[in-house]
Order: structure tokens, then C-alpha cells, then sequence
């Protein structure tokens, strides 16, 4: 199994993983602007990307994944719930995407969006449980997502508490958490500038998850950060594609 994790604008945090020896690869919420690292990386490794996946609509950034795939041939996923005026392949809950050896597993967690996923990643060939999962912005790094961009703040904060202790947080411990942001991101308040950790140190140390649902939700409510900058601007060109 091969890794990256590229930082790039607004302190997004995106990825290519897969399996070298049968040359399949994943790209996911690759940046508009950064579509040439990802062909320049599978080349050097010799593999195929098949699938680039957002994790949501994003909000922040212009989104890069739909020229990518146009540029080489792969399918370009989002959740089914995805509101968004061009045709797509439509991921679902618990969904398997099979990458040679590596096992992708989709878990709807809605939230920061209505469409928002987290992918849940296992190297076959060492073990059949997950190694990592990627959370976007969901949870973060010492914070989760914000619950106001579709304008319901209460109700989408409640929807963010229920994603993480359903779908996250009963991952085992040792599981390692790559988010969608690192510090300096508009999509959440407190982030640390650490791009990692794991579901262990976060049940621990996070703030917000310590909390019952309802000091979570006025938590989360109470703290919510300016909006991104040109932020209808960017969803209107990620949902036209």
C-alpha cells in the first residue's frame, strides 16, 4: 500500500493512496490547480487512479476532483446526496470500493453537509481491519466540522454529534484519522496545525467529544468562525462542475 497527503490552499489536506502491486489508486478532494501532482504521482508509481472522491461538496475551494477524472478517465464520486447539476457516480453508506489490495469503505456522515463521508481504509494484505480513515470535515485534528453552511445550525450540529459517536468513534483506537483541514482552515474552530492523529487521542483529548449531545450542539453553535471568503461563489462552481 502507498500514502500521500498533500497540504495545499486554504489549508486543505488531500490524498492518494492505493495498491502498488495491482496499480490502483483513490484520489480524494484534490484542489482545482493540483490535478497535475496527481498525474505526475501515479506515473512515478505506476499506477491507475480509478476513483477521485470529494468528501463533500466543499465550500472553501474550488474543487479539482471533476477535471481530474475528466483528464484520466476515472469515475468522479460523491454521496448520492450530493446536490449537484452534472452526473457523477453516486457513492452510498457502506459502500466497498476495492483498490487491489486496499478495501474503501464509505460511511455517510452527514453534518457539515447533508452529503458529507467519511472513507474507511484497510490494507488487505496486512490485516482486514481498518488502518485509517479519512474524515474530511467532519472531524478534525482537536475540533470537528462547522454545522452552519446549509443554515441549520442546531439541527446540522445535532446531525455532526450523531455522525461521530454512530460511524467514528467506536472505531478502534489505534485507527489513524487524516481530516480535510489543518490549522488556518475557515471550516472549523480550533484546528491543530498536526495533520494526524488517531481515534484514541481524539476520544481523549478533543474538546468536542467529550460532551453529551446537547452541550455539544450549543458548543458547537456558540464558536462558529467567519465564513470562507467567496464561499457562495465556490459552492455555486462546485455544484455546476
Amino acid at each position: 500500500m502507498f500514502f500521500s497527503q498533500l497540504p495545499t490552499k486554504e489549508a486543505s489536506l488531500s490524498y492518494l493512496f492505493g495498491c502498488g502491486g495491482k496499480g490502483k489508486a483513490m484520489a480524494v478532494d484534490v484542489v482545482a490547480g493540483d490535478e497535475g501532482w496527481y498525474i505526475e504521482q501515479a506515473k512515478e508509481r505506476g499506477v491507475t487512479i480509478t476513483h477521485v472522491i470529494d468528501t463533500h461538496v466543499h465550500a472553501d475551494h474550488y474543487s479539482g476532483g471533476k477535471a481530474l477524472a475528466e483528464r484520466i478517465g476515472a469515475k468522479y464520486c460523491l454521496h448520492e446526496n450530493a446536490g449537484v447539476k452534472f452526473d457523477f457516480e453516486k457513492l452510498t453508506d457502506n459502500q466497498v470500493i476495492e483498490l487491489g489490495n486496499v478495501s474503501a469503505t464509505i460511511l455517510h456522515t452527514p453534518g457539515h453537509t447533508h452529503d458529507s463521508i467519511c472513507i474507511l481504509v484497510s490494507d488487505n494484505r496486512r490485516s482486514n481491519e481498518p488502518w485509517f480513515v479519512l474524515t474530511g470535515d467532519t472531524l478534525f485534528v482537536g475540533a470537528v466540522g462547522r454545522p452552519d453552511l446549509a443554515g441549520q445550525e442546531k439541527e446540522m450540529a445535532g446531525m455532526i454529534y450523531d455522525s461521530l459517536h454512530e460511524r467514528i468513534l467506536n472505531l478502534p483506537n489505534d485507527v489513524e484519522v487524516y481530516p480535510g483541514h489543518q490549522a488556518g482552515s475557515a471550516c472549523g474552530a480550533g484546528i491543530s496545525g498536526k495533520p494526524s492523529s488517531t481515534i484514541g487521542f481524539e476520544k481523549r483529548f478533543n474538546p468536542m467529544l467529550s460532551m453529551d449531545r446537547d452541550a455539544f450542539v450549543d458548543a458547537l453553535t456558540a464558536e462558529i468562525p467567519p465564513r470562507p471568503a467567496q464561499m457562495e461563489r465556490m459552492v455555486a462552481a462546485n455544484i455546476a462542475g
